[in-house]
């Protein structure tokens, strides 16, 4: 649930092809409002989004990220979104500089996947096999996959974060498309979640390219 925040931007990130779903994304344009890194975990905490960013220098797209519980050096839907919003080339993040640009209705970036959180990337099946899973007890951060359609590169997802913060299911994981796009090797579009969609795809240099849709939260 959130509070008012003088400055907050609602987002959903990975929206699906009609415009609905997606993981929500706090943004707080004005991060130098909020120095202390207590102070912002703890509005994080009140928020309660999987992950909130706070921006420090909108026009050169350094930001700050934090989940309910711990700060994050990279995360891929917080830096999807904030480059929307921002709409700058790339975003300075702890872990690197991301790179970023709009496609049309997709926003991407570009980022190692050594800069993303740890995953436990486990295959399943089929969808049903994914679809039909429990929450699993906390501990490891599970994203359970499975192919719709090896060929097409269609993956079917559900991503459970294993913490004890509120956030039992995330319904859109760019950290961990990044990773399981890395281990594959081939691009990939993914449905996860309720029926979010994002894309992953191998590029230049060792990136890998994230992309979905961002809209303001319309609440």
């Amino acid at each position: 649930m959130t509070e008012p925040l003088e400055g907050l931007d609602v987002l959903r990130v990975f929206c699906g092809p009609d415009g609905r779903h997606g993981n929500e994304l706090g943004v707080v344009r004005d991060g130098a409002r909020v120095p202390g890194r207590g102070e912002r975990q703890e509005i994080a905490g009140k928020l309660g989004f999987s992950e909130t960013v706070f921006v420090d220098d909108p026009e050169r797209g350094v930001i700050d990220i934090y989940t309910p519980t711990l700060r994050l050096p990279f995360a891929g839907h917080p830096c999807v979104g904030t480059s929307w919003l921002l709409d700058v080339p790339e975003l300075v993040t702890p872990a690197g500089v991301v790179q970023a640009r709009q496609d049309g209705e997709f926003s991407w970036i570009a980022a190692r996947a050594e800069w993303a959180p740890e995953r436990t990337l486990r295959p399943y099946g089929s969808p049903a096999e994914v679809d039909a899973l429990a929450v699993p007890p906390q501990g490891e951060w599970v994203y359970a996959w499975a192919w719709e359609d090896e060929a097409a590169g269609r993956v079917r997802a559900r991503g459970f974060p294993g913490r004890d913060d509120g956030i039992r299911e995330d319904e859109a994981t760019g950290a961990a498309a990044l990773l399981l796009c890395a281990e594959l090797g081939r691009a990939l579009n993914i449905t996860q979640g309720r029926g979010s969609q994002i894309l992953a795809a191998p590029g230049p240099g060792g990136l890998i390219e994230v992309g979905g849709r961002v809209r303001l939260d319309g609440r």
